[in-house]
């Protein structure tokens, strides 16, 4: 009985104690009720609709630099750890290019490859890179003599080189960029030519600034450049040697600033002043046939950058005071609508003015003379002094058109367009009398001219292995009776083709074509048509050096790429290349 009266005991005990704790729990869990209650009643009932669009300023929060502490203290181990330790997983990124470049060719028709180019990292701010390039052929080539002048061999050559210096410091909110340029072009006339050689030489120097700083409401880049050249041998008459010199200031800037994300207005000006030194003033009338010529051009223009639209509104607006004197204005309107993904459909007005200096002519045709000035009183010839060209002026350049992309990597577009030009240069043949000889030379001329343009062009990349890119345009060139000469070079067809292949990495091949046919006015000047197959391949063979070759004029055609002046048959180049 006794087991039984403290089991009893106890179970009342028990009963008490429990008691006594739920009711401690119970005098505990008043504030949890309070909280329960609060949370009830936190139930928001919107008493004014008109308020619920009306939110409140929202501050962007801050972050205060604070300075980095090192720890410096040296800690010894002082256990091992139990388990392997995982191996260190980096994160992939893209490998830095190598900074120096150098190439080395050389092949038939003393074809001459050479290219030098060093990136100097002097540090996370300031960049400088050094390059050097020449290139060039000396062989002969089958003459293709003036009228009534004989075929003979031509011993040609020509020879270009280029050195470039550019230096870049990112500052905090602008970027400074200064440097220079030089050229030097080497080169020999045809033999019925007056002149046998040619040097052509060129230097400038540039120094700009550029702001980087993407959230400044006004952004704004300005650059200064002071620009060399010289003619060795320009006049027509062969009894004077006189170099003819060109100097130009340009200064060359814009500012912008963004309306909203996606509107932004600019004002770009440009300010060429051309000075000239050299045999430019009769010295009996004084008159001066080379004279200063100062240019201003004006461009501002309205951007919007949305999803779907990119317009671009503007117009060029240009001044020239001294020689050429004129005002001229062209449009610069641009409107790209995009739909579907990546098919855009185009249309553009777009003009200008092109400046006919030294450095132009050059690329035109190097061995036109530039136009003549007659002298009434020289008995020699009646071109005795030369005359800087009118610059060309590009009234419209207007074409719509359409680029679609149907397939990753595969792109197309059609366009068709107007351009008219006014001054427009080209180059024809001229008679000259020299005492006790008729000879020819080919002259700058120019007049206005237009053409009507359709075309297209389809490209298509497959990672890094295969590369395809095609284009065909056609030109249907005019001009008034007196300014058809000028339509003799002018391109009528063309067409390009290239393909890359990389069936290996340490291998790519590279196959193309070439054609450009010109307009043929007359039966006296005829230009024959442009036709180039060529092939290259390069082979990596160890890390960093690659060996080239490349074979031009596969067909082995005559054609001229500057009027009456051949260019070389089947030929090839090959060299070595390093980087490091």
């Amino acid at each position: 009985m006794k087991p039984n009266y403290y089991i009893s005991l106890g179970i009342a005990a028990c009963t008490m104690l429990f008691s006594q704790l739920q009711a401690q729990t119970q005098h505990k869990d008043t504030t949890l009720n309070r909280t329960v209650t609060v949370e009830q009643e936190y139930a928001p009932e919107i008493l004014d609709a008109s308020k619920v669009n009306v939110l409140p300023k929202v501050e962007e929060p801050t972050v205060s630099k604070k300075k980095v502490e090192y720890a410096t203290t040296l800690l010894p181990a002082v256990s091992i750890p139990g388990s392997p330790m995982q191996p260190y997983m980096g994160k992939e990124v893209e490998k830095t290019a190598t900074p120096g470049y150098v190439r080395a060719g050389y092949g038939s028709y003393g074809n001459l490859d050479l290219l030098a180019n060093y990136l100097f990292r002097l540090s996370d701010t300031d960049k400088l890179n050094v390059r050097f390039q020449m290139d060039g052929m000396n062989g002969k080539l089958d003459n293709i003599p003036y009228p009534n002048s004989e075929a003979t061999k031509w011993n040609a050559f020509y020879y270009r080189t280029r050195a470039n210096v550019d230096y870049t410091h990112q500052f905090d909110r602008m970027d400074l960029n200064i440097g220079g340029n030089f050229g030097l072009s080497n080169f020999n006339y045809k033999p019925e030519s007056i002149n046998n050689k040619q040097k052509f030489t060129s230097g400038d120097v540039y120094a700009g600034i550029m702001s980087g700083d993407e959230a400044a409401p006004l952004q704004f880049n300005a650059e200064a450049n002071l620009l060399f050249y010289e003619r060795q041998h320009n006049l027509l008459n062969e009894n004077q040697k006189n170099s003819l010199k060109e100097t130009i200031l340009r200064l060359q800037g814009d500012v912008s600033g963004a309306i909203s994300d996606e509107q932004r207005i600019t004002l770009a000006l440009l300010l060429n002043n051309y000075g000239y030194g050299g045999k430019t003033t009769n010295a009996e009338t004084g008159d001066k046939y080379l004279k200063s010529y100062t240019a201003i051009g004006l461009n501002p223009y309205y951007e919007l950058n949305s999803d779907d639209w990119k317009i671009h509104l503007g117009a060029h607006t240009d001044f020239s005071f001294g020689f050429d004197k004129s005002i001229r204005v062209s449009p610069d309107i641009t409107a790209q609508y995009l739909f579907s993904d990546s098919y855009i459909l185009y249309a553009q007005a777009t003009g200008g003015k092109l400046f006919n200096d030294f450095r132009r002519a050059e690329e035109i045709s190097p061995y036109s003379e530039l136009p003549g000035v007659a002298d009434p009183l020289s008995s020699v010839t009646p071109y005795e002094y030369v005359q800087r060209p009118y610059d060309t002026y590009e009234q419209i350049n207007g074409s719509i058109g359409f680029k679609a992309s149907p397939y990753p990597g595969l792109w197309f577009n059609i366009q068709g367009g107007y351009q008219n030009l006014k001054n427009d240069l080209s180059c024809g043949i001229v008679e000259a009398s020299i005492p006790t000889t008729v000879t020819h030379y080919l002259n700058f001329m120019q007049g206005n001219t237009n053409n009507v343009y359709a075309g297209g062009n389809i490209s298509y990349d497959y990672k890094e292995y295969l590369s395809l890119a095609a284009k065909y345009m056609y030109r249907s060139w005019d001009a008034k009776d007196e300014y058809r000469s000028l339509l003799i070079s002018k391109p009528e067809s063309e067409f390009t083709f290239d393909v890359y292949v990389r069936p290996m990495p340490a291998l790519s091949l590279n196959l193309g074509y070439n054609y450009t046919s010109r307009k043929s006015e007359t039966d006296f000047v005829k230009m024959a048509a442009i036709s180039n197959l060529y092939a290259g391949a390069t082979y990596k063979f160890y890390k960093g050096v690659s060996i080239y070759a490349k074979i031009n004029n596969l067909l082995n055609k005559d054609y001229q790429y500057y009027l009456y002046y051949p260019t070389e048959g089947l030929n090839f180049l090959g060299g070595l290349s390093f980087n490091f």
